[in-house]
């Protein structure tokens, strides 16, 4: 049976990805070699992350300036490497869930963490509006995506200060504008590659200005002045994420991929919304992420969660149990997955109602 995927992360790729990675693995670059034991100093894979590193480029148009860095560690990561160099006295921070209260915690590390404004009280069901961001921090940062919760901020916000973005889960769904961020992070599980490598885009005039000493594995500017290779890099994830770069390229890049994500989001949407059973969590429509569609059974058919996704599961439709912090259900609708997915999900959702 087909299986439709919706896991948060690690999560669905395109079988575009999977084939010419999976072909790699019995074969790199005709060399008779696995793309698991080839040397990460062989002149083919240093074609791999040159291309990769170029493409990210071209698809995302990043401008003179910035460097392209493939790390290890997840984005997790680099909540403490992003104040470890860029935060001299004082930054501020937008908490909007999990991973945005987690940077906050290892920022504080660091230095002063202005917390701007907060919706955790609320369940973090909302992103927070009217804040101000104070003009004398180094930074501001921010969580674009919040898997857990269903949030998501689609603009790049008008500060006055350099913004910095954990992109991990709606990285290539929009365009960024890049004048404003001094660094953008992304965990590649989501909508890039297998676990194992982040995807790092940093301004590199923005390094070099903090007095502490930096442990070399922890400095931007050793991985920048070693291309990603100062040690060992995550080699099968960046191949894998050369090949969802293609395959993104050649859909159109992200003008195409955002048309899609905003299509299979909507249809969701509505079929949440027209229906008695389920009922969404984000309480304002305009903060709904297209990534992570998180939603609930109304109260009087509360008791019939576990049997929906059971329901489900009979499909092939895999991976709508919400965050066991949050409950309920979850659909990933990230790049990878195909829009017949979100419908035998919405058909499924249509039968189970009819049922009960």
């Amino acid at each position: 049976m087909k299986k439709h995927n919706f896991y948060a992360g690690p999560s669905i790729l395109s079988e575009f990805t999977i084939q010419n990675t999976a072909d790699a693995i019995l074969n790199f670059a005709d060399t008779g070699l696995s793309i698991l034991e080839i040397s990460h100093r062989s002149k083919q894979f240093q074609a791999v992350i040159d291309e990769a590193s170029a493409l990210v480029k071209e698809i995302l148009d990043v401008p003179a300036g910035f460097e392209v860095l493939w790390l290890g560690g997840g984005a997790s990561m680099q909540f403490c490497m992003i104040p470890y160099n860029l935060l001299a006295k004082k930054a501020a921070y937008l908490d909007t869930g999990t991973w945005a209260s987690n940077a906050i915690k290892e920022a504080r590390l660091f230095g002063d963490v202005d917390v701007v404004a907060s919706s955790k009280e609320e369940g973090y069901t909302f992103i927070p509006k009217g804040f101000t961001v104070p003009a004398d921090v180094d930074y501001f940062h921010y969580t674009t995506n919040n898997t857990i919760y269903g949030t998501e901020i689609r603009t790049d916000p008008d500060v006055a200060v350099p913004l910095v973005a954990d992109m991990s889960s709606d990285i290539f769904s929009r365009k960024i504008d890049f004048s404003k961020y001094n660094a953008v992070y992304a965990g590649a599980q989501k909508n890039l590659a297998p676990a194992g490598v982040t995807l790092v885009i940093v301004r590199e005039d923005a390094l070099g200005h903090i007095d502490r000493p930096i442990p070399t594995m922890l400095d931007y500017r050793t991985h920048i002045k070693k291309g990603s290779m100062f040690n060992t890099p995550p080699v099968l994830p960046i191949y894998s994420a050369l090949q969802t770069l293609r395959y993104y390229k050649q859909l159109g890049g992200i003008e195409a991929l955002e048309r899609r994500d905003i299509e299979k989001a909507t249809l969701l949407y509505n079929a949440i919304d027209d229906s008695k059973m389920f009922t969404g969590t984000v309480t304002d429509a305009a903060d709904r992420s297209i990534m992570n569609v998180c939603f609930v059974m109304t109260p009087e058919y509360k008791e019939l969660e576990s049997a929906f996704v059971d329901f489900c599961s009979a499909r092939g439709i895999v991976g709508i149990k919400g965050h066991r912090s949050v409950g309920g259900f979850r659909a990933s609708l990230y790049n990878a997955l195909p829009i017949q997915s979100v419908k035998v999900l919405i058909e499924a959702m249509h039968d189970f109602e009819a049922t009960h």
